[in-house]
């Protein structure tokens, strides 16, 4: 039967901690390393009722893709709902481990897991990490191209139907009618990668999170390098279109999207550390914070 400690190899052989960024603390929070692994749910936020589902599953790992605790914590009592987990955790014998920004660099993480939903082909990471260790290209966000170009607005269809439904949708910002054919992806918040994206060419940004005052300069930089484009003037990249165009996504929609991967990928490499294959579920519930959208 798999331990504990197995099932954590073998999550960090995959999502190795060295690509977490420098203020994210991923891995084990909560187990005893010695305890049996049978069962593994995965979900993208251990909220207190993705919790209770994991436990009346009997999950003996449940493997999110946040954080429990994003800062430092002083107590773990039961006046928080945090503290509340933890014990209801260790009441059932239920571990949790985090892939948070590890995962997202990851071969095969929340990154290139999102680019692939969409159709895109000839992968480099948007912000590579230079890792001797892995065969694999790695680094945070994906830069891909499409088969065939298509208009901004049917791409946008695309990422819409890949993504699990949620009450906030999607957002699109661009010239609807461009034609698109290489797209950044950076699953989470991507508002500060702007300079990037636009240094790698991508005709579209599809991320998370947008604030109005960094996408705002985003767009009117592009429109603005497009007009100097139109005059024959060298701005930016690509042709008199506006470049990069936005897509705003619903954050844990488009990061759950690594579960299509992982549901396979850990389950196997447990079984090639102990011999035995863990049972897992996706406990897909949605975990977007917003329950109406008035239009």
């Amino acid at each position: 039967m798999p331990k504990l400690q197995e099932a954590v190899d073998a999550l960090e052989t995959l999502y190795p901690l060295r690509y977490a960024e420098s203020w994210d603390a991923p891995g084990l929070i909560v187990g005893d390393l010695d305890a049996p692994v049978t069962r593994i749910a995965f979900a993208a936020d251990p909220t207190h009722a993705v919790i209770e589902q994991a436990i009346g599953w009997h999950a003996d790992l449940l493997v999110t893709h946040h954080p429990l605790f994003f800062r430092a914590v002083h107590e773990t009592s039961g006046a928080g709902v945090h503290g509340a987990i933890v014990s209801a955790l260790y009441r059932h014998g239920c571990a949790l481990w985090v892939g948070h920004t590890n995962a997202d660099a990851a071969f095969r993480g929340v990154g290139q897991a999102a680019a692939d939903a969409f159709g895109l082909q000839d992968l480099r990471p948007l912000e590579p990490i230079d890792d001797p260790q892995s065969p694999h290209a790695v680094g945070i966000g994906r830069v891909g191209r499409l088969p065939q170009p298509m208009p901004l607005r049917d791409f946008a269809r695309i990422v819409a139907c890949e993504l699990p439904h949620t009450e906030y949708g999607i957002q699109v910002a661009g010239e609807l009618d461009a034609p698109v054919s290489t797209v950044a992806v950076l699953p989470g918040s991507g508002d500060s990668m702007f300079d990037v994206v636009r240094a790698s060419g991508a005709d579209v940004y599809v991320t998370s999170d947008l604030r109005h005052h960094p996408a705002t300069d985003a767009l009117e930089q592009a429109r603005w390098e497009a007009s100097l484009r139109r005059q024959g003037l060298h701005a930016g990249s690509g042709d008199g279109h506006m470049r990069p165009a936005l897509i705003n996504t619903p954050h844990s929609a488009i990061e759950s999207l690594w579960f299509r991967y992982a549901l396979d990928d850990v389950p196997a490499a447990v079984e090639t550390r102990s011999g035995e294959r863990p049972e897992v579920t996706w406990i897909d519930t949605r975990t977007d914070p917003w329950d109406l959208v008035i239009r």
